[in-house]
Parts: structure tokens; sequence; C-alpha cells
């Protein structure tokens, strides 16, 4: 069973740890909150290794205090372990930098080189698209990943950067830096893209949902951008009918007069 101790600041080590930004400021009044009572104790190998609580250990260094309160664990963890015990703690703190979690996440599927994305988000209860998320920064130049650390773009940037071929980031992270908005920079992307894809035409998109119903859009030669566009203005024309009260079959009644009445001379 974990004992809980109190030990002097000296008995603890630390390794390194998925943080590596601390602000002063924050510790110290996390350091005088450790002075009226320390709600939560840290957590520690038997040899004084910290597996968890860094940041509590350096305020309590900042305001002077001698001892914190500790779980001390016996139970065996290999390095390896112990790694990925203190990197999965850190990716959900909220206070972490974008580019400590892309680190973090990275090193995870490192130590665990059979892991999947899918895999990776099951183990740190995160979505699939989070996770894909925080590790976009791995297809950008360095460019992008300094500006990251920099803090000058943040990681759902950084996504739509990924999205690019790198050899036309450097220039779309001057846009960014410039002022271009996300969405200007994601419809940058877009067009780009739009360009050097062929685009391949179809008369009927069918596409099946994972709840069972099925879109099919059909048209004249079809893109995939014509068909992102299309089921954008169908939304927002079903949410405007919902609104309206109206029901499914006569939704579908008003859509077909409008579209009459669009064909029209």
């Amino acid at each position: 069973m974990p004992k809980l101790e109190i030990k002097p600041l000296s008995w603890f080590k630390v390794a390194s740890q998925a943080r590596k930004h601390f602000d002063e400021a924050e510790l110290r009044q996390l350091g005088e909150s450790l002075k009226v009572r320390q709600l939560q104790p840290v957590v520690a190998r038997p040899d004084g290794l910290l597996i968890a609580g860094e940041r509590r250990l350096r305020a309590a260094k900042l305001v002077g205090l001698a001892e914190l309160q500790v779980v001390i664990s016996e139970e065996p963890l290999s390095e390896s372990q112990l790694r990925i015990f203190q990197l999965t703690e850190n990716v959900h703190r909220a206070d972490l930098r974008d580019s400590e979690k892309f680190r973090a996440c990275e090193e995870l599927l490192r130590l665990n080189p059979g892991w999947t994305n899918k895999d990776l988000a099951a183990h740190l209860k995160l979505g699939e698209s989070t996770v894909t998320k925080y590790l976009s920064p791995g297809r950008c130049i360095s460019e992008v990943q300094e500006a990251l650390e920099a803090g000058r773009i943040g990681i759902t940037t950084a996504y739509e950067l990924s999205r690019a071929p790198q050899e036309q980031q450097a220039e779309l992270l001057q846009l960014k830096l410039s002022g271009t908005s996300r969405d200007g920079l994601a419809d940058r992307i877009r067009k780009q893209k739009s360009q050097t894809t062929p685009q391949v035409r179809v008369k009927r998109i069918a596409c099946p949902l994972p709840s069972g119903l099925s879109v099919v859009v059909s048209g004249q030669e079809l893109s995939l951008d014509e068909l992102i566009e299309a089921l954008g203005d169908a939304q927002k024309e079903a949410k405007r009918a919902r609104e309206q009260g109206l029901d499914a079959r006569t939704w579908q009644s008003v859509m077909r007069d409008k579209a009459k009445k669009g064909a029209q001379p």
C-alpha cells in the first residue's frame, strides 16, 4: 500500500518531465497556498524520485517551505513506465503549453512503438481527433514547430499548417503571423490543395455513416470540394427549417420548389 509521509525538499529527485516552462508568479501563488495547507500530496518512489508534483515542489522551494507531504509508491516501475505515468498526467494539465502536449504525445508513441493514434487516444482518455491535432506539428517544418514553442501560434494553427505541403508551410506561417485569421488560413490551404490535387468528378456521391444513415448527393460531375459546399448549404437550410417548425417531408418540398425557381431563366 502507498504510504503518506512528510519529507524534506532535499530528499526529492526530479527526472525530466513533459513540462518545460514554469511561470514564477503562478508558482509563487501556489507556494503561498501550500503554506496554508497542502491539499494534494506529491507522489514519489522510495528513493525520492518524483513521479508527480514537480510544480508543487518548485513552488515550495520558491517560498521557502522545508518539507512536503508525499505518497511513496513502492510499486516497481521501469523507467519507461515511470515516463508514461508522468507524461499521461501532464497531458491533461490545463496550463500545459501546446508545444509540451505535442512533445508528450510524441514521446508516448516513441515509448510504445506498437501504438497507433487510436491507442494513444484511448490511453489518454481523449478523442482521436484531439490526439491527431496534438501530434500535427510533427508533420510541420522546423519554423512552425519553433513558432509553436515560442507561443506565437497555437496547436490549431499548427494543425492547419500540417495539412499543407511542407514546401508551402513557411509562406503560410508568415501569412498567419502577419495577421491572417485561422479561417482565412484554412481557406488558403484548401484552395492551394485544390490547385495541386487532380479533381475527380462523379455524378453521384454516397456517404454511408456509422449511424446506419446514408447521405447521397447527386449532380453534374461533382468534386469533393463541391460536395463539402453542398453539404454545408444543406445543413444551413435544414437548421433554418427546424427553426421554422417544418418537418422533413415539408422541408423536402420547400427545397424542391426553391431549386425549380432557381433553375428558371
